[in-house]
């Protein structure tokens, strides 16, 4: 069958309050500004943006919020009829600090983690390229069990698998959860973005770069992006020499918020036009690049494929 969808984004989608402070913590934040986010409608976002056509699987309150989501993402070309809208939990939202590191954030987290198997059918399955999601989407019930069982079905079908590796200590019941279900989903052999926060937080500890790709080939994973902030990523794909490339040179760091997601969107755009490998990566260093000099999303008044290609 005809791939008529080039990615399922599953995971959540939420409204960011990001602090209109730049560089304090929460504790010091004054007032937010409101933006959609969420890392797999981030990424949903991005893809349409860039010409292709995805879908997002998501949970949202039947609420002025959801709402105000729902319309963001039709502006933009998201498909959203995989969007559920219940009524007995609000949508989730989350508290970020506005910072050029990683931001500190509070998640009020409700009916972003009620997605259920009825919301991802076969025959959608059957017509997608990718099938991403995240550590944050996978750290509660049910969509956690919905997510590895359809991911898995995914897999047979010959759906290449994608996962940001968001660990947040927060967001867990325990570590060894954690632990259980990222190998779990990595046995289907995903594309995996982490960062050097992220596996800091992991493993508890700060690992060796050769140690943390080792982690994830031992676990069933052919390509591992480790992205370095503003020293750009590497790539270790099994069996070869690890590639890797700085960071594109920007003169002032606005938001970093989302920074990763857009790394990300930029790389699986690349992959599903089936660009050589470093250059899937310079692409989503241009787009990381881009969204670092905007506060909130990529910004509507560019033409965001020329600046990439």
């Amino acid at each position: 069958m005809l791939n008529t969808i080039d990615i399922i984004s599953v995971g959540e989608v939420l409204i960011d309050f990001i602090g209109h402070q730049q560089g304090v913590q929460i504790n010091h934040t004054r007032d937010y500004h409101r933006y959609l986010g969420g890392s797999p409608a981030n990424v949903a976002m991005n893809m349409a943006r860039l010409g292709l056509k995805p879908v997002l699987v998501s949970t949202v309150g039947d609420d002025g919020l959801g709402e105000y989501i729902f319309q963001r993402l039709s502006e933009v070309g998201v498909i959203t009829d995989y969007i559920k809208k219940i009524s007995d939990k609000p949508t989730s939202v989350i508290f970020v600090s506005r910072t050029d590191g990683t931001p500190d954030f509070i998640p009020f987290r409700k009916a972003d983690r009620c997605i259920y198997e009825d919301q991802i059918t076969t025959e959608i399955l059957k017509k997608t390229k990718i099938f991403h999601t995240t550590c944050f989407a996978l750290s509660r019930e049910p969509a956690q069990s919905t997510i590895l069982k359809k991911a898995e079905e995914a897999y047979e079908m010959g759906c290449k698998l994608s996962i940001d590796v968001n660990y947040a200590k927060k967001l867990w019941k325990n570590q060894e959860d954690a632990l259980n279900v990222i190998k779990a989903y990595c046995k289907f052999n995903p594309l995996v973005k982490i960062s050097e926060d992220d596996m800091l937080r992991f493993f508890e500890k700060k690992l060796p770069h050769e140690e943390i790709f080792q982690f994830f080939h031992d676990n069933g994973v052919e390509t591992v992006c480790l992205t370095l902030g503003s020293s750009g990523v590497k790539l270790s794909q099994h069996g070869s020499e690890i590639i890797q490339l700085p960071a594109k040179r920007i003169e002032k760091v606005m938001d970093a918020t989302g920074a990763g997601d857009a790394f990300w969107s930029g790389f699986l755009f690349a992959y599903i036009k089936e660009k050589p490998i470093e250059e899937c990566l310079d692409i989503a260093l241009k787009l990381a690049a881009l969204k670092l000099q905007n506060v909130g999303r990529l910004p509507d008044n560019i033409d965001v494929l020329s600046e990439l290609l």
